[in-house]
């Protein structure tokens, strides 16, 4: 741990700025969510694990591309057509809205080979797989996957509140949570891209490691209040902040670089998981050390650090 004697960051010096730029992201969040739905109707675009649809895997005898069948789909009506190649010979397809066809999983997935079949005559296809989730399944997983997050942010500031037995404490960590949530969903926003239950998880798996980050900060804090009676709260707030960056470095960098790695070579499958995580981890870092610690220390009452 770095001495208190050594030159440190005024980490708490930026809070008004940093404040002033989450709080324009958050603002361009609202804004957008409100445009996409008075311009749309919808705000964002979710895969078929929450508005329903059918998703097939189908080998080629000759190679193909991804944007061939969906050319080919889309002309034959399906809508939210999405692949993802396995191999040059097989693909996985998935469609939306598939309330207007009528029949099973094997019966839509037929229906997609046939077609497929007639406009690719000299290549022989075979269904290996089919799956279908039902428009109201859909909207259920919606509902559940929102829910899972807010719980999840509850029970943290219960956990927070009883853990270090201050509200200053819980308040600065889940609203840093929430600022990291609404950041990685702004982004995902913003690039059109699609919520589907991989994001989710994503998203939760990002508020455990950011709060986990913001404990060790918090526990530090509070290993300095208890030693320095006569330090102002601002003065060890810093301290506490230096005395964790290089860990703090270490460890975001650490998990940075493996996602990166997934998000560059995973392939489209993992594309979108890999984009929330990388979000996910730069802000939750950024918000462990400006956004949680500067709210907890707006709300400590105890005015013998003040």
């Amino acid at each position: 741990m770095a001495s208190n004697s050594v030159s440190r960051i005024d980490f708490l010096k930026y809070r008004f700025m940093c404040l002033a730029f989450s709080l324009a992201l958050i603002g361009t969040f609202v804004g957008t969510c409100i445009y996409r739905w008075q311009t749309k109707g919808y705000v964002f675009s979710y895969s078929i694990d929450f508005t329903g649809g059918a998703q097939a895997l189908f080998k080629f005898s000759r190679p193909v591309s991804s944007q061939q069948v969906i050319s080919i789909l889309e002309e034959k009506g399906w809508k939210g057509v999405v692949t993802r190649e396995f191999s040059a010979q097989e693909l996985l397809v998935r469609v939306k809205n598939i309330d207007d066809h009528a029949g099973g999983a094997k019966d839509l997935a037929e229906t997609m080979r046939t077609q497929l079949q007639e406009s690719m005559p000299d290549n022989q296809i075979n269904l290996m797989q089919s799956e279908v989730v039902g428009s109201s399944v859909g909207a259920m997983l919606r509902w559940k996957s929102m829910r899972a997050v807010v719980i999840s942010l509850i029970l943290m500031l219960l956990y927070i509140a009883w853990r270090f037995w201050s509200f200053a404490y819980a308040a600065g960590a889940v609203i840093a949570l929430l600022h990291d949530a609404l950041v990685m969903l702004a982004v995902f926003l913003l690039f059109n891209r699609e919520i589907s239950i991989n994001v989710i998880g994503a998203i939760l798996a990002v508020l455990g490691y950011s709060i986990n980050d913001t404990i060790v900060i918090f526990a530090q804090i509070r290993q300095n209040v208890a030693k320095m009676s006569s330090t102002s709260m601002y003065d060890i707030v810093n301290i506490s902040l230096n005395q964790t960056l290089r860990r703090t470095i270490l460890t975001s960098t650490a998990t940075a670089l493996t996602v990166a790695a997934m998000f560059f070579l995973g392939g489209e499958a993992l594309r979108d998981f890999s984009l929330a995580l990388l979000v996910g981890i730069f802000f939750g870092t950024y918000s462990s050390i400006y956004m949680a610690s500067p709210i907890m220390l707006f709300f400590y009452k105890d005015r013998r650090h003040a």
